[in-house]
């Protein structure tokens, strides 16, 4: 059993005499931030989508440390549509969510140490960024389990919704960006032969949210239901 699980603080006082907060957990297991273009590194070169959210959008960078081996990744940021928040829980700031824009775990990390990692990502986040009161995340169907990990973690289960989605290359693309005038993706595609090779296909995802501002949760405008079952 872990001991002395608390807050990590920055060896180095800030200008206002502080130490910064930069992780929660244990000696032999944490959480802790880590440089951001490490944390695209290894998201990019294992995670299964290859690709990490712009700097715009995500901007919370955690490594899950094991016995100090670095094991696992978690980013944190805006959702792809970042002023949909309000349309979700009624009232909210830009400031006050976020959205685990993607997640990665080694192989050999120990069992259960995704929501183990999450729970400590959710503490840190309560006490960094006191303004939040409510982390939102998908999971995705080329996952498998329907969220399984967010429901050992006790986010709240929202539904699912088809995704379209487009195939080209090895590589899975959203149906935004090849829709979005102004994306830059979208213009390099169009060089390219997609539109007559993209494989068209659709995938759900399963909407969970975490509520730390429980008085959130009457706020919310979507219906709560039951966990979905991944062996259905």
């Amino acid at each position: 059993m872990e001991n002395n699980i608390s807050l990590i603080y920055s060896n180095q006082l800030s200008i206002l005499g502080k130490r910064d907060i930069i992780g929660f957990g244990s000696n032999n297991f944490y959480v802790k931030e880590i440089d951001k273009n490490l944390s695209k590194k290894i998201m990019i070169e294992n995670h299964y989508s290859k690709k990490v959210c712009n700097d715009a959008t995500t901007h919370i960078h955690l490594g899950c440390f094991i016995n100090n081996e670095l094991l696992g990744v978690l980013q944190f940021g805006y959702a792809m549509n970042p002023q949909s928040m309000d349309k979700i829980v009624e009232g909210t700031k830009l400031n006050e969510y976020k959205e685990l824009n993607r997640m990665w775990f080694d192989d050999k990390a120990e069992k259960n140490t995704e929501s183990k990692a999450l729970s400590y990502s959710i503490k840190y986040i309560k006490n960094k960024y006191k303004v939040v009161k409510w982390i939102q995340t998908f999971a995705d169907e080329r996952c498998g389990c329907f969220g399984i990990v967010y429901q050992a973690a006790n986010f709240k289960y929202y539904g699912e919704h088809n995704n379209i989605m487009w195939q080209f290359k090895n590589e899975i693309y959203h149906n935004s960006i090849i829709t979005n005038n102004k994306r830059n993706m979208k213009k390099k595609l169009e060089s390219m032969d997609f539109h007559t090779s993209a494989i068209k296909i659709e995938l759900r995802q399963f909407r969970y949210i975490y509520f730390i501002d429980k008085k959130c949760i009457s706020k919310c405008l979507l219906i709560e239901k039951p966990y979905p079952k991944h062996y259905k």
